[in-house]
């Protein structure tokens, strides 16, 4: 036997018996490693004659490749004996209460949202959306916000370098309020709609995100007037804080989209240290809470619509979701809704079939 048989009889009844995957590594470095046995024997072809190289190369090249072949195959075994001793080892046990697996929350502005839809639903109001990248004909222009008005400044709205096909300016939406001119330009009145969604607005501390979800209302409709305003707030609010001495209060204000304005206050008051919605807003104790803003819709935004303002009216109100939750149901700091932290949407989160309904409950 010539020494090249020898040595690869030996290289492969050494991996033959190979007991691990180390043993196995420790094999292949000695003999393909670049001090290996089989490496040497390459080497030595660059001083061989072409005779000699003739004869001995095809000898050393297949001593390579069956050493090579034969590491594979025993690696293969290996891993796959290795993975049958772990798979013996490791059961499930079937029988466990599901109870102990880890399971998902439904996100506290996702119910506020569902709680929202089911409210307005029964007050006969369809939910409306629209593209969160708008153009700022539809964000300001048409809801007669001035060209100096200091919501259109960088520092306060999010642009976009381009523009659409018409030139106008293209940004990420400060509020939903242009889902409500999509709404009026493209459906016939009578028109009932909130509209949820995300708004964007540079802004940012513990109670302020430069992403937040917001709500807006709109009704158009012949001989629309601010009593139809309340009355729809005052119900809203009473479903959702689940109260019936929910106390509204509507002071002047300005919005450049509805005339007249009003910021609307609910009443609170203080229950063994904790504060509540609700009260009568006396001065026994009891406080004010600005909540949300609201008015009549301005005649130049229903004109700019294509509506004529002497036949239809209408009003519009507009809140944060997120602050909705936070009252309702105990969080102080905006922030964390964006978080992710698993033990906070653990502790704030809701169960999937926990879904709000008027009969059974807004609260889940």
């Amino acid at each position: 036997m010539s020494e090249t048989e020898a040595l690869k009889a030996k290289l492969l009844g050494e991996i033959e018996t190979a007991s691990d995957l180390d043993a196995l590594e420790a094999l292949r470095v000695a003999a393909l490693g670049k001090a290996g046995s089989v490496t040497g024997l390459l080497k030595t072809l660059g001083g061989m004659t072409p005779e000699e190289r003739q004869a001995e190369g095809p000898k050393i090249h297949s001593l390579r490749e069956a050493v090579t072949a034969a590491i594979g195959a025993r690696k293969a075994a290996l891993e796959g004996a290795a993975l049958d001793a772990k798979l013996a080892g490791e059961r499930l046990d079937m029988t466990l209460p599901a109870a102990a697996a880890p399971r998902g929350s439904v996100h506290p502005v996702s119910q506020v949202m569902d709680e929202l839809a089911e409210i307005f639903a029964d007050m006969g109001f369809a939910v409306a959306t629209g593209p969160e990248i708008e153009d700022d004909w539809r964000n300001f222009t048409a809801l007669n916000i001035p060209e100096t008005h200091p919501a259109r400044a960088m520092h306060d709205t999010f642009y976009f370098p381009d523009t659409d096909a018409e030139g106008r300016a293209m940004l990420l939406r400060t509020h939903t309020s242009p889902v409500q001119i999509r709404t009026m330009m493209t459906q016939q009145p009578p028109i009932r709609i909130i509209a949820p969604g995300r708004v964007y607005r540079s802004d940012s501390d513990a109670t302020h995100t430069p992403m937040f979800h917001q709500v807006e209302g709109l009704v158009i409709d012949r001989g629309i007037h601010m009593g139809h305003l309340k009355w729809t707030l005052e119900t809203f609010l009473k479903a959702f804080f689940e109260r019936d001495d929910i106390v509204l209060r509507l002071r002047p204000s300005y919005f450049p989209f509805t005339e007249p304005s009003a910021e609307v206050d609910v009443g609170y008051a203080h229950e063994k240290g904790r504060r509540i919605v609700g009260g009568n807003g006396d001065d026994d104790g009891h406080a004010w809470m600005e909540l949300l803003g609201s008015g009549m819709v301005n005649r130049r935004v229903i004109a700019n619509c294509g509506l004529d303002p002497d036949e239809w009216q209408g009003f519009a109100f507009g809140i944060g979701i997120d602050r909705l939750a936070m009252l309702k149901y105990g969080m102080d700091d905006l922030r964390a809704f964006f978080d992710g932290d698993l033990r906070w949407l653990a502790h704030y989160g809701f169960g999937a079939l926990s879904v709000p309904t008027l009969s059974g409950g807004i609260s889940a």
